[in-house]
């Protein structure tokens, strides 16, 4: 249940018009009256008789009982409560009730006094209300309004617990504005599954997340397709922008422009600048993580693009485990960026995963903890690393890569979560952990076949060079053998042993290292994890295709061959 405060207005017969009128785009069905400050007041929704001018003149009488210099200069109190879409249908007497609670709560009314503000909640679709009220009460006074908003969250949050309905967690004033109730009726009526204002934060996002410079920015918002409005003060400076879909039109056929602070708070174009101008700091901003096992730096590409964003990716998931709260936000702010980059230049069979995971992960960037920039610069770099290299083919090592990319983000969102839970940051929390499941529906669909393809060459590799893996595994992590050894993603495992120990590393060094630089007790699959870390750590190829096939191997099968995935009971699995 969501209650939200709008602005205070001067003319309550223009919002009773509104209220009872069809809506800016026809959305609004059988507006009726179903309570009021006396349950006696005219329902110019069902009653013929009644009028708006009628109900206008009784919630403003206390306006007529006070001289002019008292009366407030903003009468018109209104208040919207909407339920979740998942919700169940409410009856007009229920609406009623909470209507009542809410402006008892708010301190509009008070039952056990006669002398509270005249209001009135009137109903026009199934899923919410919106309650009037006038700013004077019966004796002439106004109304104590301090924290409003707050109270009627609180009595949200337990009407909620009442009827049954989804539990919201509690707010902390930095999420974006929500479309208002006509964008998505509108969104609707056109067939879509967002509206503008939340379209256009995303393509306001995934501009910023490949952007080098605020001239960039605006040709890439420019590219995206979007009409765009610069404000420019009179010396010649620009002021701030704001942007429109261009088949969003008004009545009158305009754009309906969005201005970028209105989209979110940090989609303001200082905000914005702010980050180009801490890129342009060159001073040491180490993070503080450990250096990898990575070889050289890769050719330009998709793939290599992916295989730094994961060593990266994974470097920031150790500061966040221990790094300080400001910095520990700007990582955060920046994953949210990674998110956009790799949505943006993924394949088709993992792209609409990873655009839900970077769409409910925008909420997990923001808090009251204000961030320290420059920390973040190593993941803001990753970002326009993926946006420069362009989009991946979702095959061979540029797909691969994106497995081990989503692996390592993975692991970071998860962590995102634990440490906003941590500082009860309720709603950041839930953002991340829906973001996680994503990524991990994403990394199904972008692991099946290069997994598949270790998993058989594992099947495939001799009896002696088995064991020999076993023996490395065994003396690299003891307590988790025979849980690996029992997970169908040990085949895989097994090869990529093999594989590092061909490449002139010591698997059991590595193994013990890749499995000690984080917990893996949230895995499904823990081979599954220790095969992406070992790759990335060795510099092995992510895509085992393009490995040269182990002479054991090579007496009973090509390993460059692509081999039928394992059945679902029998193949790899993935952590959740």
């Amino acid at each position: 249940m969501i209650p939200r405060i709008h602005k205070r207005g001067t003319r309550t017969i223009g919002l009773l018009y509104y209220l009872y009128g069809p809506g800016t785009d026809e959305e609004h069905i059988d507006p009726h009256l179903v309570s009021s400050w006396d349950n006696n007041a005219p329902d110019p929704g069902r009653d013929p008789n009644a009028t708006y001018g009628q109900l206008q003149q009784l919630l403003d009488q206390p306006l007529d009982n006070i001289d002019g210099a008292s009366r407030p200069a903003k009468h018109v109190w209104h208040l919207s409560v909407r339920n979740a879409p998942e919700d169940r249908t409410l009856a007009d007497e229920e609406w009623g009730d909470i209507a009542r609670r809410m402006v008892t709560a708010a301190g509009i009314d008070d039952p056990d006094q006669s002398a509270g503000c005249r209001w009135a909640a009137i109903r026009h679709a199934d899923d919410h209300i919106h309650i009037i009220a006038t700013l004077v009460r019966e004796d002439g006074y106004k109304p104590d309004l301090h924290r409003d908003a707050a109270r009627v969250q609180a009595e949200a949050r337990l009407l909620e617990t009442e009827l049954g309905l989804r539990r919201l967690n509690k707010g902390d004033g930095t999420a974006a504005k929500r479309p208002t109730s006509a964008e998505r009726h509108k969104a609707q009526r056109l067939g879509k599954n967002r509206t503008s204002r939340e379209e256009l934060r995303e393509t306001v996002r995934r501009a910023v997340a490949g952007a080098t410079s605020e001239t960039d920015f605006f040709d890439r918002l420019a590219a995206a397709g979007v009409l765009i409005h610069k404000r420019v003060a009179p010396s010649g400076d620009l002021l701030g922008y704001k942007v429109a879909l261009p088949d969003d039109r008004n009545a009158q056929k305009e754009p309906v422009f969005y201005a970028g602070s209105t989209l979110a708070p940090d989609l303001s174009l200082p905000r914005i600048r702010q980050r180009f101008s801490e890129d342009g700091d060159t001073s040491d901003q180490s993070t503080g993580a450990p250096s990898d096992h990575a070889t050289a730096p890769a050719p330009s590409g998709p793939a290599a693009a992916r295989r730094r964003t994961a060593t990266t990716v994974w470097e920031t998931v150790l500061v966040i485990d221990g790094g300080q709260d400001a910095q520990v936000a700007a990582q955060i702010a920046a994953t949210g960026e990674v998110l956009d980059a790799l949505a943006t230049t993924s394949a088709a069979h993992t792209r609409a995963e990873l655009r839900e995971a970077a769409f409910v992960f925008e909420r997990a960037t923001r808090s009251h903890i204000r961030a320290e920039r420059g920390h973040d610069r190593a993941l803001r770099q990753a970002a326009r690393d993926l946006v420069h290299s362009g989009p991946a083919l979702g095959r061979g090592e540029d797909g691969a890569t994106t497995a081990m990319a989503i692996d390592m983000l993975f692991f970071l969102v998860t962590a995102t979560a634990h440490w906003h839970a941590k500082k009860g940051h309720a709603q950041q929390a839930a953002a991340a952990r829906e973001a996680a499941e994503h990524l991990h529906a994403a990394y199904q669909a972008a692991a099946n076949i290069p997994l598949s393809v270790l998993y058989q060459r594992g099947l495939r590799l001799s009896q002696p060079l088995r064991q020999k893996q076993i023996a490395h595994l065994r003396a690299a992590v003891p307590e988790l053998t025979e849980q690996i050894l029992a997970e169908p993603g040990w085949h895989a495992l097994a090869a990529t042993l093999a594989d590092t120990e061909n490449a002139g590393h010591d698997p059991a060094a590595l193994l013990a290292e890749a499995a000690g630089r984080r917990e893996l007790g949230t895995a499904d699959s823990i081979s599954d994890v220790l095969v992406w870390r070992l790759r990335r750590m060795a510099g092995l190829p992510a895509d085992a295709t393009t490995m040269p096939t182990h002479p054991t191997a090579a007496a009973t099968g090509s390993g460059r061959a692509v081999l039928p995935a394992p059945s679902r009971g029998n193949g790899p699995r993935r952590k959740r």
